[in-house]
């Protein structure tokens, strides 16, 4: 599989699945699933390039299980797994586990 490395403030994040039934059992289909708005990091680019010509470090790392909104980054398709490019900024909370 290739890498794919972000570049300055990007993030490669991978969406994770879906519950595919309800807290009730009911089974949901996968027309009617939407798409989670949960992913865990898969890899981050150098950080925001500040005026001063440093790098902004990143509050997020590698194997976090992140929370971000509805319309966030930008779909890529990568040997058949689909991941998200998207700024920290579009990153809305790390979830511990």
């Amino acid at each position: 599989m290739p890498t794919i490395r972000p570049l300055n403030d990007k993030i490669v994040v991978k969406r994770l699945e879906a519950e595919g039934k309800t807290k009730g059992g009911i089974y949901i289909p996968d027309t009617a699933k939407e798409k989670p708005k949960e992913g865990r990091v898969v890899s981050l680019g150098s950080g925001k390039l500040l005026d001063s010509g440093e790098r902004a470090p990143f509050t997020v790392k590698e194997n976090d299980r992140v929370l971000f909104s509805s319309y966030a980054g930008t779909e890529i398709k990568v040997d058949g797994e689909e991941l998200l490019i998207m700024s920290e900024d579009d990153i809305l909370a790390v979830v511990s586990e």
